[in-house]
């Protein structure tokens, strides 16, 4: 057999690996003031002294266990959401959709987030692994990211309505991924609220992809997706890579920019003017391994160049997808970048060595990342999906 025949049977091979992993969702789902604003708030959340706000949650059927879940009796709420390496550990209970989340943090003036656990998604946590929040105007909210599940969409709306009974009149996905844009179909039914996302979002909402992810989630959670379909923005943004489209309501003006095909099929990063925050989406992750088995590491490397070169002096915030939110110099950028340079490095190497991929990904152990959270959850399908762009390039 020739040479070009194998390396077209293996990366063949690799994708039909990818869109298994895909149907499990992403990142370990196994799927203001104008002017100069005063510093951000202590950033406490309103439940720390309140042990969360969450019965614990019984144990599950051990097959259906996840590895890198959350533990079913958590009930850890960290004190702070910025600049911090103590994420959340916390055990949700089921049909609790009026419920308000307990890990709400006021990181600015009006600047509200949702901190989730770093885990892979499981019954415990139902799929609050990863951030999103919401920006009070003087005429009405603007959330950002809806969470993993119908359910979690509705109780986000609950945490906004247990902060103010202004209308949510936006919406804006950073990207299609389970974990941040699941809950959008409660924002939907909600009326009167425009979702803002990627044109690229089509793409996910229409194809097989969706459906899978959504089937495994109703496996270990099956009351909160109850209600799912995939939400249509009514804004889409696109064009040119880095350009922008802005969005005032009330006394704050957002800019919305398309940052390409980086981590899914379209990702967006969203700028606070006045607040000087960036909301980031999964541009960088702060206290875990990034995945990749969707989008292309190449455009990882330049968005984040493009992200420093254009905000790094000038913001004094970013909130990622997931782990704390962060202030300069935002390290969380850099460590990021040097976790993808490495395995593409590694990567490129093993393919111009003539390594097949089941050896390539047994040698691509990163000992500097094993003690990272979820490592050992996401290291090998990144490897796996890294090998396969770097064979394309090469051959």
């Amino acid at each position: 057999m020739r040479r070009a025949d194998i390396m077209l049977i293996g990366a063949v091979i690799v994708l039909v690996a990818l869109g298994l992993l895909a149907g499990r969702g992403d990142h370990g789902s196994a799927d203001t003031t104008h002017g100069d604003p005063a510093e951000p708030a202590p950033h406490r959340s309103r439940a720390a002294e309140t042990a969360g706000g969450e019965a614990p949650v019984a144990a599950a059927d051990p097959e259906l266990r996840h590895e890198f879940g959350t533990p079913p009796d958590a009930r850890h709420v960290p004190e702070r959401a910025v600049d911090t390496d103590e994420p959340p550990r916390l055990a949700l209970e089921p049909e609790a959709e009026d419920r308000p989340l307990p890990t709400l943090y006021e990181v600015a003036e009006g600047v509200y987030m949702l901190f989730g656990n770093i885990a892979e998604v499981d019954e415990s946590n139902r799929g609050f692994n990863g951030n999103a929040g919401f920006v009070v105007t003087d005429a009405g909210v603007i959330a950002i990211d809806s969470l993993g599940s119908p359910e979690l969409g509705r109780r986000m709306i609950a945490t906004i309505r247990s902060v103010t009974d202004k209308p949510i009149k936006y919406l804006i996905l950073t990207h299609s991924h389970p974990d941040h844009s699941y809950g959008a179909v409660a924002f939907r039914r909600l009326g009167g609220v425009t979702v803002v996302g990627h044109e690229g979002t089509l793409d996910y909402i229409h194809s097989e992809r969706i459906d899978g992810s959504a089937e495994y989630r109703r496996g270990f959670i099956a009351e909160d997706m109850q209600g799912f379909e995939g939400v249509e923005p009514d804004v889409l943004i696109g064009g040119e890579r880095f350009s922008k489209r802005s969005i005032h309501l009330g006394d704050r003006r957002l800019e919305v920019y398309n940052v390409g095909q980086h981590h899914s099929a379209g990702d967006l990063v969203v700028r606070q003017v006045e607040a000087r925050i960036l909301w980031i989406g999964d541009l960088a992750f702060n206290g875990r391994v990034t995945f990749m088995a969707d989008g292309h590491s190449k455009q990882i490397l330049e968005g984040q160049r493009w992200l420093m070169e254009s905000f790094g002096e000038r913001a004094r915030l970013m909130v990622p997808g997931h782990g704390s939110a962060q202030t300069p110099p935002f390290p969380m950028v850099e460590r990021t970048r040097r976790y993808v340079t490495g395995l593409r490095r590694k990567m490129a190497r093993a393919v111009e060595q003539g390594w097949g991929l089941q050896k390539a990904v047994e040698r691509s152990h990163m000992p500097a990342w094993e003690e990272v959270r979820l490592y050992g959850l996401n290291h090998r399908p990144n490897a796996n999906f890294v090998y396969r762009e770097m064979e394309m390039a090469l051959f």
